[in-house]
């Protein structure tokens, strides 16, 4: 196992950039899991080869894929996705991949300590060890250098602007069952260490039933600095609906390290969606694992979209909202080509195309 860096990111002159900056490339991991995904996860792999193939025709994309899976990995992926061998518990390598930072004129990566979104209170699955080997692998074969972060850490919990400001949520971050040892000071003090961020702008809870304990990337995104895409449930009679006042209100009371005001752009809540009996019927329930019934609100949201190079992949969750978020989302990006890409199948696991992403940003 490589040696970790002394130090900090922060203090060695290193920053996390706005992932609207350019991209190197992009890594992914194939889906296996019978208990997460349905049908031997079949189904999720043919919508990971679409998402795939929508970033790789922007930059190229590296697939972490299981011994026993490289064949037919290889066989489904596009031919321009490279695939490496790779384990891990599952496929979240927004989660557990690394946080890419950079300094004058080279990269490093933070590798996060992760306990499954929750560990033994609350976490999705009880056994994490191959998830906590998937950053430093990363980093092995980009040749870059790591830093152990001393804080339990999903990369969907955070967004930075790359000019000193995170977004986060309180449900996520502040949940005791990550980081129950530390305050809100300390752990504000560890982001900015890690991520090169001087200020944090802290939203209250996620998405209604987010699995996650509130990921922020199912809330809100930087479109660019100073300027923030928000999903937007109008439904008064919805319990997301109140989640969504609080945090734009949150957001215009906002600064960012700039001392801007955020301009926030809101993009439509799809459904609410709702697990179906079939979709059910084809996930293999195992013990200590978390059970994915029939009628079980799913937390779909657009703002789970990814920034590629020249591109935004957008996931299509809602045929009565999947048209005014493209619509949205063209205005927001206008120097970018809207792909849309199948967000269902994904959404079943519990997450969505930015879930399942994590960028190595140009050097």
């Amino acid at each position: 196992m490589s040696e970790a860096l002394q130090g900090t990111p922060a203090a060695d002159g290193f920053r996390m950039p706005g992932e609207f900056e350019p991209h190197e490339a992009t890594w992914m991991l194939w889906p296996v899991r019978g208990d997460t995904w349905r049908d031997g996860a079949g189904p999720v792999q043919e919508a990971f080869c679409e998402v795939a193939g929508a970033i790789a025709a922007a930059e190229p994309v590296r697939m972490g894929v299981p011994p026993g899976q490289i064949e037919r990995a290889t066989a489904m992926l596009p031919p321009a996705v490279e695939v490496v061998e790779m384990e891990s518990d599952d496929a979240w390598m927004r989660d557990v991949g690394p946080s890419i930072v950079v300094g004058e004129g080279t990269r490093r990566g933070v590798d996060w300590r992760f306990n499954a979104w929750g560990g033994e209170l609350g976490g999705l699955y009880d056994n994490w060890e191959k998830d906590e080997e998937v950053a430093r692998q990363v980093l092995e074969f980009e040749g870059m250098d790591r830093y152990r972060a001393p804080l339990i850490l999903e990369g969907g919990s955070i967004h930075v602007d790359g000019e000193g400001t995170c977004i986060t949520t309180e449900e996520c971050l502040l949940n005791p069952n990550r980081n129950p040892e530390l305050d809100r000071e300390q752990i504000e003090r560890h982001l900015q260490d890690y991520l090169g961020v001087s200020k944090v702008i802290w939203l209250g809870l996620g998405v209604v039933e987010d699995e996650t304990d509130g990921h922020v990337d199912d809330v809100v995104f930087f479109a660019r600095p100073g300027v923030v895409g928000l999903q937007w449930c109008e439904d008064e009679s919805d319990p997301q609906h109140a989640r969504s006042v609080d945090a734009l209100e949150r957001l215009r009371a906002a600064r960012d390290a700039k001392g801007r005001e955020l301009e926030v752009v809101l993009l439509p809540n799809p459904g609410p969606l709702y697990m179906t009996e079939q979709e059910a019927a084809g996930i293999e329930p195992a013990p200590g694992t978390l059970p994915r019934p029939a009628g079980e609100r799913l937390a779909g949201s657009y703002a789970n979209c990814y920034l590629a190079n020249g591109r935004v992949i957008a996931p299509m969750l809602d045929e009565r909202t999947d048209d005014e978020a493209l619509s949205v989302l063209a205005e927001l990006f206008p120097e970018r080509e809207v792909v849309p890409v199948p967000g269902r199948e994904i959404l079943l696991g519990g997450g969505n195309v930015h879930c399942i992403t994590q960028q190595v940003p140009a050097g």
